[in-house]
């Protein structure tokens, strides 16, 4: 690395750290909090004002540089907005694959540019619609899938070869299944799987430390299904982003902006050292790897978190393993307005809340962004609030000149100083994780549900306490307040979903089925890559219930470390 080059000399901020003292003498204190303490979300202290004096250290080129370039700070691409504007990727699914698919078609026909599918929470954790133990939640957070008839029904008539499609199958368990009823219901449309583009979330922490359920694979199988999913899609689907870091699920658990990025980067080094492992260079998977945002409460404490974020990676990339193609170096993420700051008081409120959220995520610098309907905190969003905020993300790209210059806000001295100070964080939890030796044994140790746990707690305390203001919520309260909407009701799921699964039972050549099961599990004894049996068994119309019972059967079953 080369010299460094301040912007500021030493002697211009002596000079401005003078005037800024006698300016502080002169100027009356009328600020006014609980404790007269100014904090981000994180805790980090927020000055009074912000001058040359706070990034004294600033080298304009190797710190910040030029959008497109490294350390990419400004952004990924040379023109960002300018040339090619984020993606509208709403968040849909609920109830039977039908219903949802009827909601595709509405967003992509009001101006979405791209699909956003969440599934609901017995496919999330591996279970049939039927099964006793999950079928009082079919069809409820999301859209049920059991086979690949499902997946046929939920993207029939989309044309999958142009739209680009996020699957929200967090857990492993669940994404190398669905994902692979997805790559195979493309083969059966006569798609190649080189034309498809898209995301999977596929983060193991997601089935180990946040939505925990119970009989989760171990932790270490379940980072092996993780990186099976990377593998496959570097050799055989080019186009698609085989994993997004879930950071927003886990700042929904109660993480830091901090721990958020913090935990994503672990997670991707422990994959990028895995997939090493097993014989791939650096840049031919790594441009993929993609990652998962929230965008929080704390408006300026976000942009700085993106943008931190982004050098972050870059040196990891470039210094750690090695990496020579810009794209390796370049993070790319997806951002989704955060559900855990919506409020089931006064929900018209969420509106406001949502789109400074998306505010943030673009003054940020996302590539794709979803912003949350405004009764998310009641109930799956009913077609209004899904089109009003639709609508809402539509008119920050059109309405308010965010898209005209690249990184606005950079350049600030309380941007660029808060920066440095989140990467600082960043980068000395990520060294206290790698001491542990590895995202993995801070799972297995019960260590990162310990963090988790203590910054839900201060988080919701603060909270409790009023020093975290809520409006609606723990202030500005509306006394016998009446919801001004109606609330969404999942269609009838279940008996649709045990009436299409008693049928395919009944017409699959249960021979067929068996071997499928066999292959599966004889895959799993010989340690190969799973994704590539998958992809052709579900073909026979397997269930995702018998592929996660197989899995399980052959790879055991984990308990989360009490704390």
């Amino acid at each position: 690395m080369s010299k460094r080059k301040v912007l500021f000399s030493p002697d211009s901020i002596e000079e401005i750290r003078q005037k800024k003292e006698k300016w502080q003498k002169k100027t009356p204190s009328v600020e006014k909090t609980g404790q007269g303490i100014f904090n981000t979300l994180s805790g980090l202290p927020v000055n009074r004002l912000y001058s040359p004096e706070d990034i004294p250290q600033l080298d304009y080129l190797q710190d910040v540089g030029f959008p497109g370039e490294e350390p990419f700070v400004r952004g990924v691409h040379p023109t960002m907005y300018r040339g090619r504007s984020w993606t509208l990727r709403q968040l849909a699914g609920f109830g039977p694959p039908e219903e949802t698919n009827r909601r595709y078609r509405l967003l992509l026909k009001e101006g979405a540019t791209g699909i956003n599918g969440v599934f609901d929470y017995p496919t999330l954790r591996g279970y049939d619609s039927t099964d006793p133990i999950a079928r009082a939640d079919a069809g409820r957070g999301g859209v049920s899938i059991d086979t690949l008839e499902d997946m046929r029904i939920l993207f029939d008539g989309i044309p999958i070869e142009k739209i680009s499609s996020s699957l929200v199958t967090c857990q492993p368990i669940c994404n190398i299944t669905v994902q692979s009823m997805y790559f195979a219901n493309a083969q059966n449309r006569g798609v190649p799987l080189n034309k498809l583009t898209g995301t999977s979330q596929n983060d193991f922490l997601m089935e180990t430390a946040i939505t925990i359920a119970p009989e989760v694979l171990p932790p270490r199988f379940s980072f092996k299904l993780s990186c099976d999913a990377i593998e496959y899609c570097t050799q055989h689907v080019p186009y698609w982003n085989p994993i997004s870091f879930s950071g927003y699920n886990y700042r929904e658990s109660g993480c830091t902006a901090i721990q958020e990025i913090a935990f994503v980067f672990a997670n991707a080094i422990a994959c990028s050292e895995e997939l090493i492992r097993r014989g791939f260079h650096v840049d031919s998977f790594a441009p993929r790897l993609s990652f998962f945002l929230s965008a929080h409460n704390d408006f300026f404490e976000e942009i700085a978190k993106y943008r931190a974020a982004r050098r972050i990676w870059c040196r990891i990339m470039k210094d750690r393993f090695g990496a020579k193609n810009p794209r390796s170096l370049a993070l790319r993420f997806h951002v989704q307005t955060a559900g855990v700051a919506l409020t089931a008081q006064q929900p018209l409120n969420n509106i406001a809340r949502s789109a400074y959220h998306g505010l943030a995520a673009v003054l940020g610098g996302a590539q794709s962004v979803h912003i949350d309907g405004y009764d998310e905190a009641l109930c799956t969003p009913t077609e209004l609030s899904a089109l009003t905020a639709l609508r809402t993300n539509q008119i920050l790209q059109l309405e308010t000149g965010v898209t005209n210059t690249v990184d606005p806000l950079g350049g600030s001295y309380f941007i660029e100083s808060l920066t440095g100070q989140l990467e600082e964080m960043i980068v000395t939890l990520l060294e206290e994780i790698d001491q542990m030796g590895g995202i993995i044994k801070a799972v297995e140790t019960g260590w990162i549900h310990r963090k988790i746990s203590a910054s839900a707690y201060d988080y919701q305390q603060a909270i409790d306490s009023g020093a975290i203001p809520v409006v609606g919520l723990n202030c500005y309260q509306a006394e016998d307040e009446k919801l001004p909407m109606d609330l969404f009701q999942v269609p009838e799921t279940l008996r649709i979903q045990e009436e299409r699964l008693k049928r395919i039972k009944n017409e699959r050549n249960a021979s067929k089925a068996q071997r499928a099961l066999e292959d599966i599990s004889r895959c799993c004894d010989e340690g190969r890559n799973l994704m590539e049996v998958l992809v052709e068994s579900v073909k026979t119309h397997v269930t995702e219930g018998e592929i996660s019972r197989t899995i399980k059967s052959c790879y055991g079953t984990w308990n989360t470390p009490l704390f």
